[in-house]
């Protein structure tokens, strides 16, 4: 099969361009929304069958897209994570929440070939498909998570494991969604949105989220 490469930017392998380019309609529009005609014809790639040339199959092309963002935020949580246990910590819950929000947060602002439209992809396949996703990551790419939440259980020790696992589903989707949502608005070239962009922002996920896992519950005095 010859691929049209003409269209593809300077430097940039098909494969690479065809996996941007799905990542972007999977973020924008969910998985199922989005056929492999639909990706090609968005890489601008005249042949129609260049996604299974390339992938086999669609649900092999999102395992790569998810795979290539969960290693290289890996890579960052586990620099975080070595940072805070270097000094003893995480001290606090806040800080364990810092470890989970914050490496993903600084994969899609820093990493232009891999971090684009990653966080909106992956809350919507964690949306609708969390099982595709603890099969893909489980035992290689989600050891810094489990770290965290290991760090997280430590910290959380006069609430029960039952209630904890509660609580992490619940910060999963609330800080998912937020780190989804700076996404979008940062890939809108149309506004500054400077809310989106600032420091604060970040913190004020990160603290709201340690206030979700450590608040109070009935009887608690």
């Amino acid at each position: 099969m010859k691929v049209n490469q003409h269209i593809i930017p300077r430097g940039e392998s098909p494969k690479l361009h065809i996996k941007q380019v799905a990542r972007r309609l999977f973020a924008e529009r969910g998985l199922q929304s989005v056929t492999v005609r639909e990706i090609a014809l968005a890489a601008d790639q005249k042949n129609q069958g260049v996604v299974a040339y390339y992938f086999g199959t669609k649900d092999v092309l999102v395992r790569e897209i998810l795979t290539d963002g969960a290693e290289k935020i890996e890579v960052r949580r586990a620099k975080f994570l070595d940072e805070l246990e270097a000094g003893g910590g995480p001290h606090t819950v806040e800080e364990a929440v810092a470890a989970i929000v914050i490496p993903s947060a600084r994969f899609a602002e820093e990493d232009a070939q891999c971090g684009r439209y990653f966080n909106r992809f992956l809350y919507q396949i964690s949306t609708t498909n969390s099982e595709l996703v603890d099969k893909t990551l489980e035992g290689r790419w989600n050891q810094g998570y489990q770290r965290c939440l290991s760090h997280l259980r430590r910290l959380l020790v006069d609430i029960n494991e039952a209630e904890q696992n509660r609580r992490f589903l619940f910060l999963n989707t609330y800080a998912g969604g937020l780190l989804a949502q700076r996404d979008l608005m940062m890939a809108d070239t149309n506004k500054e949105h400077p809310m989106w962009r600032s420091e604060a922002l970040l913190e004020d996920i990160v603290r709201c989220g340690a206030a979700l896992l450590e608040a109070p519950r009935p009887g608690d005095s």
